[in-house]
């Protein structure tokens, strides 16, 4: 489940049994990822006060395809799971085939730009030039939005690397995604018992 020790639901008390809660309340189980904070649970605060700043200003869909393309580059099966899921009850099947397939052949052009922006971003920052940045002006993204994609992409390379830092493995629950799901989307880790 995790690298490190944990605190386990039933010893939990005053924020780390706060926090549990909510994600329980959340998601109907109390996710791997969310035992790893029971050493900082403030910082999971801070963490989804900054995804809500994110979001914010981002629609849904935008948000989602930005981040399973940061969260596959990292290689990280637990948010690309996550996020995959959300994404696909929000697209077509023929958009989702070219999601899965990494090709991103049936999205706009400014939908496959963001997300090769994205996974840039993620994986090497210091890589992207005023030419990638310029791509997504063409592509009909303002200065706004562009800040936006990469301060999601950014946001998705400190969760990854913190939960995949300590060994969080993609919850069981992920076990029961459609084969074709799982298989292109889980990206590193394999999902808890599996």
């Amino acid at each position: 489940m995790s690298f490190i020790a944990t605190t386990p639901a039933e010893d939990a008390n005053g924020e780390v049994l706060a926090m549990y809660e909510r994600q329980r309340a959340h998601f109907g189980y109390l996710p791997n990822y969310a035992r790893v904070f029971c050493h900082r649970p403030e910082v999971m605060t801070l963490w989804a006060e900054l995804q809500r700043g994110i979001r914010r200003h981002m629609d849904a869909r935008r948000f989602e395809l930005v981040t399973v393309a940061a969260a596959r580059a990292l290689g990280s099966s637990y948010c690309s799971l996550a996020h995959g899921a959300t994404l696909a009850g929000m697209l077509s099947d023929d958009e989702l085939a070219g999601v899965l397939d990494g090709s991103g052949a049936t999205l706009s052009d400014a939908e496959r730009a963001m997300m090769d922006y994205a996974a840039r971003v993620a994986q090497d920052a210091s890589s992207v030039t005023a030419e990638d940045v310029d791509e997504l002006k063409a592509s009909g993204l303002s200065d706004a939005e562009i800040f936006d994609i990469a301060a999601a992409a950014a946001g998705r390379a400190f969760f990854s690397k913190l939960v995949e830092g300590l060994g969080a493995t993609p919850d069981a629950a992920y076990g029961a995604l459609p084969e074709p799901l799982r298989a292109a989307f889980t990206v590193g880790r394999p999902i808890d018992g599996a």
